[in-house]
């Protein structure tokens, strides 16, 4: 139910692929070798957590390490009745790619560190009625701590590459400008992700750090502004342009259309009229 594994520098984990029920927490520095999670291959220049949840793929070839690291796993079953079992649904890095794990800085990672010694002091220790409880605290301070460092994490990539926001929007005007609405659709968040070379869930909490908003809700605020620029000319229909901006069902449109403005398309409409 529940596991630690360490990684010694002179120690080689072999040739490997394999899934397991386990959500996995992980740090290492690899210098050569290949890893790989759900077919991304891990960005391992530096020292890094990384977070993988269950039944992914992971997949080891040939990797050597520069120093040692350590691998938790915590199956699903072990977490059921404690309250880290639905919190930890709420870390969304368990859904982020392997390159984008979390470089640490030595300070980080010292702290990183103690609280997995902690771990092994209990693990190592003869079980008794406190040991779950005080395994999965030191578990929950780590997850805690990784939040944090995410957070860094962001102003330091939006500092090296500008805004993602910005990039975002620009991939979001090519694509109404191209009126490729019509042939494909809403734009989805994972197409946004895909452009901007992201998983949709990295994407999402970088775009919630710089602007408050998610990515699907960025996303429609985009196609609100495009609807009331139509609703302004009046010579379409609601129903016209929701369908224009890729929504089969208008209703919908117009629940969205309220909930962004607080009219409806129909009240909007009339308000610029009069």
């Amino acid at each position: 139910m529940f596991s630690i594994v360490g990684f010694l520098s002179e120690c080689t984990l072999g040739d490997r692929e394999f899934t397991s029920d386990c959500y996995v927490i992980a740090f290492k520095k690899i210098i050569s070798g290949q890893f790989m999670y759900g077919r991304t291959r891990y960005d391992h220049d530096n020292g890094s957590l990384f977070f993988m949840k269950p039944r992914q793929i992971i997949e080891m070839k040939n990797l050597q390490y520069e120093k040692d690291g350590f691998m938790i796993l915590i199956h699903e079953d072990y977490l059921k009745g404690h309250e880290l079992n639905n919190l930890i649904e709420r870390y969304g890095f368990f859904d982020y790619e392997t390159n984008e794990a979390l470089h640490l800085s030595s300070k980080e990672e010292q702290t990183i560190w103690d609280l997995y010694g902690k771990i092994e002091e209990e693990y190592k220790n003869n079980p008794d009625a406190y040991s779950r409880e005080i395994i999965l605290y030191h578990v929950a301070a780590i997850l805690k701590y990784s939040q944090r460092y995410f957070k860094r994490q962001f102003v330091d990539r939006q500092l090296a590459s500008g805004k993602t926001v910005s990039r975002f929007d620009e991939v979001l005007k090519t694509y109404l400008a191209k009126n490729s609405i019509k042939d494909q659709g809403l734009p989805t968040v994972f197409y946004m992700a895909e452009q901007l070379h992201l998983s949709p869930r990295y994407l999402s909490d970088l775009l919630r750090q710089e602007t408050g908003k998610t990515a699907l809700e960025l996303i429609h605020l985009a196609l609100i502004s495009e609807a009331k620029n139509s609703l302004r000319l009046g010579n379409q229909t609601v129903s016209e342009i929701a369908y224009e901006l890729g929504f089969e069902n208008s209703s919908y449109f117009a629940r969205l259309f309220k909930k962004q403005t607080g009219m409806t398309p129909v009240e909007y409409r009339k308000a610029q009229l009069n």
